[in-house]
């Protein structure tokens, strides 16, 4: 590697092993680490066709990092190369996956006060939910459950906020939902067996 860098760029020796080398190996660690957390994601969506793609490029990446880092074992940068780039591709990784919005989740949100405005907006959207009676701590709760695309949940977030500021929700990533047409269904159906969900 020393003479194709010198014969086709001019580089040093030194520029070579304290520069250009380390820089990439942070960079391959960022693309190894970004892969692996989006290979994550589409596992635990379901997406076996597109998860064995990634992890052989996430492997691939792994081993020509790790590589140069054999091959340089007395270099210290190269090793503070390896972890930034790791930590780097941990962010960069999220990130990607944020934008990317991939699967599904379950909203659960639990109230005390009415829910009938939020359930006419679900129907003006077109969501699937189902509600329930329960008992909290103080009395009598209305939980409502839906299951939706990633890339609807700050629209859901946002109307929570909306029309019950002060309600409790949780939200968990689901595998797979046996729903046909999810979320394009005009009717409403009320009840808790409206959704059967498959958990992971």
């Amino acid at each position: 590697m020393e003479q194709f860098f010198y014969d086709n760029f001019g580089v040093s020796e030194n520029v070579l092993n304290y520069v250009i080398i380390p820089l990439l190996i942070f960079f391959a660690r960022i693309g190894d680490v970004s892969i692996s957390t989006i290979r994550i994601i589409f596992v635990m969506s379901g997406k076996r066709n597109v998860a064995p793609f990634l992890g052989f490029f996430e492997a691939l990446i792994w081993l020509l990092a790790i590589g140069q880092i054999i091959t340089n074992i007395d270099n210290v940068l190269s090793y503070i190369a390896y972890a930034s780039g790791f930590a780097v591709g941990t962010y960069v990784g999220m990130y990607m996956e944020e934008k990317l919005a991939i699967g599904r989740v379950v909203l659960r949100l639990i109230t005390k006060e009415p829910v009938h405005e939020f359930l006419t907006f679900l129907r003006d959207k077109n969501y699937r939910y189902s509600i329930l009676d329960a008992e909290g701590k103080k009395g009598k709760v209305n939980i409502v459950f839906l299951v939706l695309k990633r890339e609807k949940l700050n629209e859901l977030t946002s109307a929570i906020n909306t029309y019950h500021p002060n309600a409790f929700y949780t939200i968990e990533g689901v595998k797979k939902v046996n729903e046909t047409d999810f979320g394009e269904d005009t009717s409403s159906r009320i009840g808790f067996w409206g959704l059967q969900l498959k958990r992971k």
